[in-house]
C-alpha cells in the first residue's frame, strides 16, 4: 500500500556500457523492465545514429515475418500462441534469421508465382473447354454450321423491284465475356455493326475462380456471325473493348470434339499439379507456423534494444556508451546485478558502472501495482498521472468508487448479477487472456472485471440496506410497525398511509436492518426514501470533501510547504467545516433528537440553513431571547413554531460565529500567502544587493541568510511562476588594503533554478484569487453535486418498480388455465432483457459515469493537480503477444 499511496522513489542514473557488453547489457535491461531511458541525442536525425543500419535490417525482417504471417492468414492458418518467452538472440544469430527468413520469403514467392501461372493457365483451359462445349450444343441445335448458315443467310429483298439479292458465306467468333457486361455487351454489337451480326450467349454454370485474388468470378460463352472483314474487325474490335476473350473454335465438328478431349486431358493433368504446388506451400507455411510467433518475438527484442542503443552517446576514446535513465531506487541493486548478468554473457572483462546522478529534473511517476490495483490506477491516470510523490488517489478510489456507485445502483438483485458478472470473467481470465478478442466492448469490459465485481458486491450491500430486490422488499426480521400487516390487510389497504406517531411500534424498535419492509406498500414511500437519500448523499459527499482537504494536508507537510499550511489548508478545511460540516452536524442532530414521539415542530433544515446566512431567527417563545423550542418541554401549539423557530439553544449565536468564521476565511486564503511571497522576494533583493561585504565572516553570514530566505521561497511557491535566484559575478574586497578581487562566480545551483527577475506579484496573485474563487464556489456547487446519489438512487429505484409493475406483476395476475405459464415465460424473458439492457447496462454506465465525475471533480480538485508524466520502462514484458502490426 506504501507503494500505492505516494509514487515510487526515483533516481536519475548513468550507466557506462562497454561496446562490446552493451547489447547484452541493454536486453538484461529489458528483461528486468524497470528502467527508463532517456535520449541523449534529441538533436540528431533518425537516419545518422549509429545502429540505424541494425534497425533497417529489423524492418526488413519484420516485412519477411508480415509476408509469412499474411500467406498463413490466407491459408486460414492459425498463428499460435506460446508461453515461452525466449531471450533476446545475439547479434551474430541475426544472419542466421535473416537467411531464414529469406529462404521461407523467396520459397514462398517461387511457389506462389508457379501456383499463379498454373491457375491462369487452368482457367484459359477452363474457359476453352466450356467455349468448345457451348458451340457444340449451339451448333447440334441448329444441325451443323452449314445449316446455321443457311438458316441466317441474308435474303434482301427490294420493295420496290422484288429482286432477291445473292446469298453469302458467314463467319464467327467464339470468347467468354463478364457476365455483367453482357446486356451492354449486346446492345453495343447491335448499334456498332447496325443489326448485321447474330449474337448468341449462354452463362457458365461452373464457377471460375481469380488467379491472383482467389475471388469468385461468373462468365458467359458467346457467339458472334458477321459477315465481311469490315465486321469482322468491328466485332473483335467491340470484344477488346469488353476485355472478352476470344477462343479457337473450329468449324468442323469432329475437329471441336478431339480439340476438347485434348483441353480436358490437359485440365486433369494441371489439376494434379496444382494440387502437388499447393500441398508444397502448406509444408513449407507449417514449418514456419511453429516457429513464428518466437521468431516475432526475437525479431521485436532486437529492434527495441537498437533503438534504445541509439538513445545512447559513443564515446570513442574509451569505446564505450553512455546511458542515462531514470530508475526507482528500491530497484537499483536489481539493475546491477543485470548488468553484471550481461556483461558475463558478452564475455567483456571491463564491468559496467551504474553511478546515481543528482538533477533538477522532476522524475517520472511510478506505482507498483497488480492486476486487481491497475484498474483503479487507470481510472486515475484517466485524469491526469500523479505528480512526483504526490499522494496518489487510487487507494481511496478502490473503496469509495464501488461505494459511491453501489448507492446509485442500490438493488441486491441487480447487484447480485453484476457481481457473477465480474466473478465469471475472474474465474476465466486466463483463457480470455489467451484468446485475444479483437472486440472492443468486450475488451472494455473484461479490463474491468475486478472493478464491475467490487461494484456488484458493494451494490448487494446497498441493496440491503435499501431492502430493494428487483423493486421487492423482503421481510426477513417481521414489520415494526402497528398494526403487523399481513398479506390480506396490505391487499384490502391500498391506500396505506404509514404516520411514525401513531403506527409505529416503540417496544419491537426498528427494522434491524435497512429500510422496513412495510414502506414498500405506503403511499408515502418516496417522501420517506426521498429525506433518507438525500441526506445520506449530503454526508457522503461532506466527508469525502473533507478527506480530500485532509490529503492537501498530507501533500504540504511531505513537500515542507509550510505557507500552504497555514494560508491554505487551514482556511479551507475551516471554510468547508464551519458551512457544509455543520449542516452535515444538523442532519444527525435532527435524526437523534426527534423521534416518532417529536415531530411536531421537526425543523427543516435547508431553511434553517439559508437563514443562517440571511440572519433571521424567530425564538419559540416571543419576548424570551434565550428561549428555543424543546420537545419535551414544549407545545407547540403555545410556542408557534415555523420554520424559522431556533431548536437548540444559543443557535444564533453559534450560526453566526460560523458565519463570520467561513467569510473571514475568504481574504485569508485570498491575501496572505501573495504578500508573503513578495515580502521574501524583496528581502532577497535586498541581501543580495547587500552582499559586498568588508570581512569573509560577514560575506559567509549573508549568504547563508540568502540562501534560507530563498529556500522558504521556493518551498512556498509551488502554485505560482517558479522562482529562482542567480547570483551574479560579484568582485569583493576581502582584503584589509582594499584591493579588489574576483573571489567567485557566485550562481546558485540549488532546486529550482530561475531567474529572481521573473517574479510576478501581479500573476501570483490573480492565480491565488483564481483558486480562492474556484474553492469557494467549488464547495457550494461540489456538494449539490453529490445529490446525484439521491437522484441516480430515486431513478433506478422507480425503473425497477415501473419494470416490474407494468410488466412481470401484470402477467402474473393472469388467471388463464395451461397457456398462463406460456405467457408468464414469455413475459419473463422481455423482463429478463429489459432488466440487463437498461437497468444493468444502461443504467450501470450512468452510474458509473457519474461516479467518475464525483471522483474526478469533487474528491480530487481538493488536493490531486495530475501534472506528472508516467514512467515509461524499457521493458520486453509485452512483448510475448505482441504482433507484427503493433
Amino acid at each position: 500500500m506504501g507503494a500505492l499511496f505516494r509514487s515510487e522513489e526515483m533516481n536519475l542514473c548513468q550507466i557506462f556500457l562497454q561496446s562490446e557488453a552493451s547489447y547484452a547489457c541493454v536486453s538484461e535491461l529489458g528483461e528486468l523492465g524497470l528502467v527508463q531511458f532517456k535520449d541523449l541525442n534529441p538533436d540528431v536525425n533518425a537516419f545518422q545514429r549509429k545502429f540505424v543500419n541494425e534497425i533497417m535490417r529489423c524492418d526488413e525482417m519484420e516485412r519477411k515475418l508480415r509476408y509469412i504471417e499474411k500467406e498463413m492468414k490466407k491459408d486460414e492458418m492459425k498463428i499460435p500462441d506460446t508461453i515461452e518467452n525466449p531471450k533476446a538472440p545475439a547479434p551474430k544469430e541475426m544472419i542466421d534469421l535473416e537467411a531464414t527468413f529469406e529462404k521461407i520469403e523467396s520459397e514462398l514467392r517461387e511457389v506462389n508465382t508457379n501456383a499463379e501461372a498454373l491457375r491462369r493457365n487452368f482457367l484459359e483451359l477452363s474457359e476453352l473447354r466450356e467455349v468448345l462445349k457451348k458451340t457444340q450444343v449451339f451448333f447440334a441445335e441448329h444441325g451443323g454450321h452449314h445449316s446455321m448458315i443457311d438458316d441466317v443467310q441474308m435474303a434482301l429483298v427490294h420493295e420496290d423491284t422484288g429482286i432477291t439479292s445473292t446469298t453469302v458465306q458467314l463467319g464467327f467468333v467464339a470468347g467468354v465475356v463478364p457476365r455483367e457486361k453482357i446486356p451492354v455487351f449486346e446492345r453495343m454489337m447491335w448499334f456498332a455493326c447496325r443489326g448485321n451480326v447474330f449474337l448468341r450467349y449462354e452463362d457458365i454454370d461452373q464457377v471460375m475462380k481469380d488467379p491472383v485474388t482467389g475471388d469468385e468470378i461468373f462468365k458467359s460463352v458467346f457467339i458472334v456471325f458477321y459477315q465481311g472483314e469490315q465486321l469482322k474487325a468491328r466485332v473483335r474490335k467491340i470484344c477488346e473493348g469488353f476485355k472478352a476473350v476470344l477462343y479457337p473454335c473450329p468449324e468442323n465438328s469432329q475437329e471441336r470434339f478431339e480439340m476438347s478431349n485434348g483441353v480436358s486431358t490437359r485440365l486433369e493433368d494441371l489439376r494434379t499439379v496444382l494440387y502437388q504446388t499447393e500441398e508444397h506451400r502448406r509444408r513449407v507455411l507449417a514449418s514456419a507456423q511453429k516457429e513464428i510467433r518466437l521468431w516475432v518475438i526475437k525479431v521485436k527484442k532486437i529492434k527495441a534494444i537498437y533503438h534504445t542503443l541509439n538513445l545512447c552517446n559513443f564515446d570513442l576514446s574509451h569505446n564505450s556508451l553512455i546511458a542515462e535513465c531514470w530508475c526507482p531506487v528500491m530497484a537499483l541493486e536489481d539493475v546491477q546485478m543485470a548488468l553484471r548478468h550481461g556483461t558475463e554473457l558478452s564475455g567483456s572483462t571491463v564491468p559496467s558502472i551504474l553511478h546515481r546522478m543528482n538533477t533538477k529534473e522532476t522524475p517520472p511517476t511510478y506505482f507498483r501495482t497488480n492486476k486487481f490495483t491497475a484498474v483503479f490506477q487507470s481510472i486515475i491516470h484517466a485524469y491526469g498521472v500523479a505528480e512526483y510523490q504526490e499522494v496518489n488517489p487510487a487507494p481511496y478510489t478502490v473503496i469509495s468508487f464501488p461505494f459511491l456507485f453501489a448507492v446509485m445502483f442500490g438493488d441486491v438483485g441487480h447487484g447480485f448479477i453484476m457481481f457473477l458478472f465480474g466473478l465469471w470473467m475472474i474465474a476465466y481470465e486466463k483463457k480470455f487472456l489467451a484468446q485475444k478478442s479483437d472486440n472492443e466492448v468486450w475488451n472494455i469490459f473484461f479490463g474491468g472485471r475486478y472493478i464491475i465485481a467490487m461494484m456488484g458486491l458493494f451494490s448487494v450491500y446497498t441493496g440491503l440496506i435499501y431492502n430493494e430486490v428487483f423493486a421487492k422488499s423482503v421481510n426477513i426480521f417481521g414489520s415494526s410497525w402497528i398494526p403487523n400487516y399481513d398479506e390480506a390487510a396490505l391487499e384490502a389497504n391500498t391506500d396505506l398511509t404509514l404516520d411514525p406517531l401513531t403506527m409505529f411500534d416503540n417496544v419491537t424498535g426498528p427494522y434491524p436492518l435497512g429500510l422496513d419492509p412495510i414502506w414498500l406498500s405506503s403511499l408515502n414511500k418516496i417522501t420517506f426514501t426521498n429525506s433518507f437519500k438525500m441526506k445520506m448523499s449530503v454526508t457522503i459527499g461532506i466527508s469525502q470533501m473533507i478527506l480530500g482537504v485532509l490529503l492537501g494536508l498530507v501533500n504540504h507537510v511531505y513537500f515542507r510547504k509550510p505557507l500552504n499550511i497555514f494560508c491554505q489548508f487551514i482556511p479551507e478545511l475551516l471554510f468547508l467545516l464551519c458551512l457544509f460540516g455543520y449542516l452535515v452536524a444538523l442532519i444527525f442532530y435532527k435524526w437523534v433528537s426527534y423521534t416518532n414521539h417529536c415531530t411536531q415542530c421537526a425543523p427543516s433544515l435547508l431553511i434553517h440553513f439559508i437563514n443562517m446566512f440571511l440572519v433571521k431567527y424567530q425564538h419559540a417563545n416571543d419576548g424570551y431571547q434565550n428561549a428555543s423550542y424543546s420537545c419535551e418541554t414544549a407545545d407547540p401549539d403555545i410556542t408557534g413554531c415555523t420554520s424559522q423557530t431556533t431548536f437548540y439553544p444559543n443557535q444564533m449565536i453559534i450560526q453566526l460565529c460560523l458565519v463570520v468564521v467561513a467569510l473571514l476565511c475568504v481574504p485569508t486564503m485570498l491575501f496572505i500567502k501573495p504578500f508573503v511571497l513578495r515580502h521574501r522576494h524583496n528581502s532577497m533583493l535586498k541581501r543580495r544587493a547587500g552582499l559586498t561585504a568588508v570581512s569573509q565572516s560577514a560575506l559567509i553570514h549573508n549568504e547563508e541568510l540568502d540562501e534560507q530566505s530563498r529556500r522558504h521561497l521556493l518551498e512556498d511557491n509551488v502554485n505560482e511562476t517558479p522562482i529562482t535566484v542567480r547570483s551574479s559575478e560579484v568582485k569583493l574586497s576581502i582584503n584589509g588594503d582594499g584591493g579588489e578581487h574576483n573571489h567567485a562566480e557566485m550562481e546558485d545551483q540549488s532546486a529550482d533554478d530561475v531567474k529572481l527577475e521573473e517574479f510576478d506579484f501581479s500573476e501570483i496573485f490573480i492565480g491565488q484569487a483564481i483558486h480562492t474563487i474556484e474553492y469557494c464556489l467549488g464547495c457550494i456547487s461540489h456538494t449539490a453535486s453529490y445529490l446525484r446519489l439521491w437522484a441516480l438512487s430515486l431513478a433506478h429505484s422507480q425503473l425497477s418498480e415501473v419494470l416490474w409493475g407494468m410488466l412481470f406483476r401484470f402477467s402474473l395476475k393472469m388467471n388463464i388455465p395451461y397457456g398462463g405459464s406460456v405467457i408468464i415465460f414469455v413475459v419473463f424473458s422481455v423482463f429478463a432483457v429489459l432488466t440487463v439492457g437498461v437497468l444493468l447496462l444502461m443504467e450501470g454506465l450512468s452510474a458509473f459515469l457519474h461516479t467518475l465525475r464525483l471522483h474526478w471533480v469533487e474528491f480530487q480538485s481538493k488536493f490531486y493537480h495530475g501534472s506528472g508524466y508516467n514512467f515509461d520502462a524499457f521493458s520486453f514484458k509485452n512483448l510475448q503477444n505482441a504482433d507484427l502490426d503493433e
